[in-house]
């Protein structure tokens, strides 16, 4: 693994953003390849002035994208049967994908936003989205929406670490788990206030 690794840093060294793009699609397609470390050296080179915020950040998101449309498509058209024949010469464990499909189960296309953030699930998500043959606009909405900011945290979090930027491979758990319950936190709060402002606006209609 630490072969593969600094292959993966130098890929990203010596080719920038077109790498960070490239590497965030094929894990968002399913590929196991951490985020933390892909988006973590990038932070670290906005931090030594090798790259822009700006520029990291729109590769990020457009790779994951991308990746995240051909895992979805692999699902939608391919199949369970296809992905459990096929997945173990592109490194995709079945466990991985049980694990994926048992958080969509339950969640629905929500999981889809939620697992953006989860080491593993976020990986695998797409598959049981296309599985599902869920609303396509409806999977890129949450997908966006998921994946932002995951990746400006991860971003930031490697800018802020700079040359200790490594840390981000060891404590990335950690971190999914508490943006996750800040952003649960936040969205309830949100849904308190719709209710709220909801009531109060019946209310006034019937007063």
């Amino acid at each position: 693994m630490e072969q593969f690794t600094m292959i993966f840093l130098n890929f990203i060294d010596a080719w920038g953003y077109l790498a960070v793009a490239v590497l965030m699609g094929l894990e968002n397609a399913c590929i196991p390849i951490p985020s933390e470390l892909i988006l973590g050296f990038a932070g670290y080179l906005i931090f030594a002035g090798k790259m822009h915020f700006t520029g990291a950040l729109a590769a990020g998101m457009i790779g994951g994208m991308a990746g995240s449309f051909l895992a979805y498509a692999v699902g939608n058209h391919g199949g369970h049967a296809f992905v459990q024949r096929y997945g173990k010469y592109f490194f995709v464990k079945d466990s991985h994908v049980e694990f994926a499909q048992r958080w969509f189960d339950q969640y629905g296309i929500k999981a889809v936003f939620f697992s953006r953030m989860l080491p593993i699930v976020r990986t695998f998500i797409s598959l049981p989205a296309g599985f599902a043959h869920v609303n396509i606009e409806k999977f890129f909405f949450y997908t966006f929406l998921g994946s932002l900011p995951w990746t400006v945290l991860m971003l930031w979090a490697g800018m802020m670490l700079g040359e200790g930027w490594q840390q981000l491979t060891v404590i990335g758990h950690e971190l999914s788990l508490a943006f996750v319950g800040a952003a649960a936190v936040v969205m309830i709060i949100l849904y308190v206030r719709y209710k709220r402002i909801r009531k109060d606006r019946q209310d006034g209609e019937l007063s």
